[in-house]
């Protein structure tokens, strides 16, 4: 399950946006480890976006999961990667206390090595991109085949 850096929690004071970086595959297609996150703390979450929460059993660990459905008692969150875990199927319904914010946006740092110009090239294109709602079709297919 992807866990946050606390930093995400100490810049947390003036401004409702703050960093974070994921760790773990439970997001991927959408989010990989070590891309870095724009989090908009107190934003309105609906069904499909990218959130930001307390774990419901250990509240001193961030996690990064998709909003699926609003139930009674709190959120259904899921990650992307049905085969990684951590989420509601395991834990049930998260508070909506429990909820921090929202993800914006979505930078992958460059691979260490990958130094050729078509590298850099494909870095370039896909480097820095809005984190939206919903599941992408091409993240769809991919997961189809």
């Amino acid at each position: 399950m992807p866990e946050l850096s606390q930093e995400t929690e100490r810049g947390r004071g003036v401004l409702p946006f703050g960093a974070a970086e994921v760790t773990g595959p439970s997001m991927t297609p959408t989010l990989l480890h070590g891309d870095q996150l724009l989090v908009q703390y107190g934003a309105r979450v609906k069904p499909g976006d990218v959130v930001v929460l307390r774990h419901p059993f250990q509240q001193d660990l961030l996690v990064v999961k998709r909003a699926a459905e609003r139930r009674e008692g709190g959120w259904w969150v899921l990650g992307d990667n049905a085969f990684a875990g951590g989420d509601s199927r395991d834990y049930g319904t998260v508070p909506e206390d429990l909820v921090l914010g929202k993800v914006r946006f979505r930078y992958r740092p460059p691979e260490k090595g990958r130094r050729s110009p078509l590298a850099v090239v494909r870095w370039a294109w896909s480097a820095a991109r809005p984190v939206l709602s919903g599941r992408s079709s091409a993240s769809r297919r991919l997961r189809a085949r």
